[in-house]
């Protein structure tokens, strides 16, 4: 299991170039003008995880395997998206197909670089996606209202109750805030879950900033207040500079570049985490000769639904779960000296799994 995260923002605000840095490619056209983003482009990226590191040192695979996430570079959009513009229609369904935001927001100063909107303010620029976005659900929103009322006219409980949940929805927008900020009882938010609304999507603010603003400056601390009310988190990057980053060719170039900078890693190992934090994933690994590898969960999952990620069977036919602490595996540095230190656990199908857990499962289909 990775996860889909798609980066939009306005046109001219470091989407490609973050894009680029990220997949470590140049797929996409970094050009000076607005939709050079035609069709959104999709890179694979590994999630940097020193655990993963530090196991295969220990096991000395012949494979090591990351966990990874699906990133989808979403032309600008501009106001009127909702209504078309500027193929609005088009990059709005591809964020509907994403399970996070990564709104990037320019808050540097440059006159080389044209802003679609002439200025930069990207609190303005956060509140035109906003809006589009928000517009987009409200069309959403209606069509079910409608359909709900219909249901309900039998009077029955749940369609009565989906109705007041959709009207609080329509009432929420209507107001100009996101789908994300109402406050709602998790049972409540369960019954039009379906609905995919583009704003209640877990977001990342991603303020891109120059080599001076790398630790914030008079937009990022706009940009703080204005969501501060939010499910939200904000990051500052240097787009530019993660991409020369990106394009040193050897660990070496890279570290010192770093080091020149005062960066102890890239920025964007530290974005993708952030990401994975603002989703609640989780991961825990396999490790044997054959291969080390990381994988992807969500928060709270047990034991047999960890072990789906492998294979179905695994699930179908759980048995137990063999447990090593990453902290044990780390200090006996193999499996029998965990378990001559009584460190080895076996679990069955209610343990939930945690963050770093080195697991074997035992099934029969």
């Amino acid at each position: 299991m990775g996860f889909k995260c798609g980066i939009v923002g306005l046109p001219n605000v470091g989407k490609s170039t973050l894009f680029n840095a990220l997949s470590n490619s140049s797929n996409a056209e970094a050009a000076n003008y607005p939709f050079c983003t035609i069709e959104p482009n999709v890179g694979i990226v590994p999630v940097p995880d020193p655990r993963l590191d530090a196991l295969s040192e220990i096991v000395n695979p012949e494979k090591v395997q990351p966990a990874v996430v699906q990133i989808v570079d979403i032309a600008g959009l501009v106001k009127g998206a909702s209504k078309g513009e500027g193929l609005g229609n088009q990059f709005l369904a591809n964020i509907r197909e994403c399970e996070a935001i990564l709104h990037v927001l320019r808050c540097f100063e440059d006159p080389n670089i044209i802003h679609v909107e002439t200025s930069v303010d990207p609190v303005r620029d956060k509140e035109i996606i906003d809006t589009e976005l928000q517009l987009k659900d409200l069309e959403t929103v209606e069509k079910r209202l409608q359909k709900a009322q219909k249901n309900a006219k039998s009077g029955d409980k749940p369609a009565l109750r989906e109705v007041e949940v959709v009207a609080l929805y329509k009432s929420h927008l209507e107001k100009g805030l996101n789908a994300r900020t109402l406050d709602i009882s998790p049972e409540d938010k369960a019954l039009v879950e379906d609905m995919s609304l583009l704003t209640d999507k877990a977001v990342l603010y991603v303020c891109n900033v120059d080599e001076k603003g790398m630790h914030g400056n008079e937009f990022t601390k706009r940009v703080e207040e204005a969501v501060q009310n939010e499910k939200a988190k904000v990051f500052l990057v240097s787009a530019s500079m993660e991409s020369e980053i990106a394009q040193l060719e050897t660990v070496e170039e890279r570290k010192e570049f770093l080091e020149a900078a005062g960066l102890s890693e890239p920025g964007l190992h530290v974005l993708i985490r952030e990401a994975y934090d603002l989703l609640q994933l989780k991961t825990y690994f396999t490790a044997g000769k054959k291969e080390v590898r990381a994988w992807t969960i969500h928060s709270g999952m047990k034991a047999p639904q960890a072990a789906s990620v492998i294979h179905t069977d695994f699930e179908k036919g759980f048995i137990r779960a063999e447990v090593i602490k990453y902290k044990d595996y780390i200090e006996y540095k193999s499996e029998q000296a965990v378990k001559d230190a009584g460190k080895f656990a076996v679990q069955g199908k209610d343990y939930v799994v945690e963050d770093g857990d080195i697991m074997h499962f035992r099934f029969n289909v």
